[in-house]
């Protein structure tokens, strides 16, 4: 260390940041097992052991929570998260650089919108009173659709919303591991008389695989995160039976009704079927021959 001390002192900052704010936390889980009160502490509430997690999984709204955040997610990972790739191929075949830099910019820029506005746009877009589409439905004669407040509807306009925002960022990744490419290895399929498409299929899909799927064990982690803020400002009355999440959950049980212990125990239950969710993703890529996250 003293050889190197510069470059450990490099490092001090992000080493600061995951101990403060990563590690540190961590003793919060502990009021989880106990019926936590801000005026006794962490050191003189008192345990109650799992009291909390059997009053989660004994609950009524349990198998609700659970299959609306399991269908959300299971929708943005089979609809979402190969978009991005099929994108990002698309926009390495531009051959005119500053179309595909202004293409990209185009598709980028949703992702710095906040969901307030994403949420605001597509009320306009969907209301059945004055929406845009409804209009238009209206004028060719059809019949109004209730976009917002029909049950069936709310999942998939969750998975067209995180598309349309999220597709642009997406490539970011995805680009800069096409660019690393070996060049020699588009030549020597252009030798073998290989188009364009058998490049994408043959060359530029097989050297980009290790980072699709660690991005795809990554993404099956968050496999219980929905993202509060979308799902809250999305749902209403008419479509709770749908839109309730473990997030929304924890905000409602937490933060309003100051059940601190119960919506710390939601969260750790989340947080521990996320960890066997990477394990066990990872431990299949490495049965497959992928190097996987470790």
């Amino acid at each position: 260390m003293r050889k190197d001390f510069f470059l450990y002192l490099l490092i001090l900052p992000g080493v600061l940041y995951f101990v403060l704010f990563k590690y540190v936390p961590m003793w919060g889980v502990l009021i989880a097992f106990q019926d936590y009160s801000p005026y006794l502490g962490f050191l003189h509430s008192p345990w109650v052991g799992f009291e909390h997690f059997e009053r989660l999984f004994r609950g009524s709204d349990f198998a609700m929570l659970f299959r609306n955040t399991m269908m959300i997610n299971l929708l943005s990972l089979v609809f979402f998260f190969p978009l991005p790739i099929i994108v990002s191929l698309s926009l390495n075949e531009i051959r005119r650089e500053w179309f595909k830099r202004t293409i990209q910019s185009i598709i980028y820029l949703p992702h710095f919108l906040s969901w307030v506005i994403i949420v605001g746009i597509s009320f306009l877009m969907l209301s059945k009173t004055s929406g845009v589409i409804n209009e238009l439905i209206a004028a060719a004669g059809g019949i109004k659709i209730d976009f917002l407040t029909e049950p069936r509807y709310f999942w998939w306009l969750l998975t067209l919303q995180t598309i349309w925002k999220e597709v642009g960022w997406g490539t970011v990744i995805f680009l800069a591991a096409i660019a690393g490419v070996d060049v020699q290895l588009y030549e020597a399929a252009r030798m073998d008389g290989a188009g364009r498409l058998r490049q994408m299929w043959h060359v530029t899909l097989p050297a980009i695989r290790n980072v699709i799927v660690v991005l795809l064990i990554l993404r099956i982690g968050h496999i219980m995160d929905v993202g509060f803020e979308q799902v809250y400002l999305m749902m209403n009355g008419a479509v709770s039976e749908v839109a309730d999440v473990f997030d929304t959950y924890v905000y409602r049980s937490g933060i309003r009704q100051g059940q601190f212990s119960f919506s710390t125990a939601v969260g750790l239950f989340k947080s521990v079927v996320g960890l066997i969710f990477v394990i066990g993703a990872n431990r299949l890529a490495k049965k497959f021959g992928e190097e996987g996250v470790y």
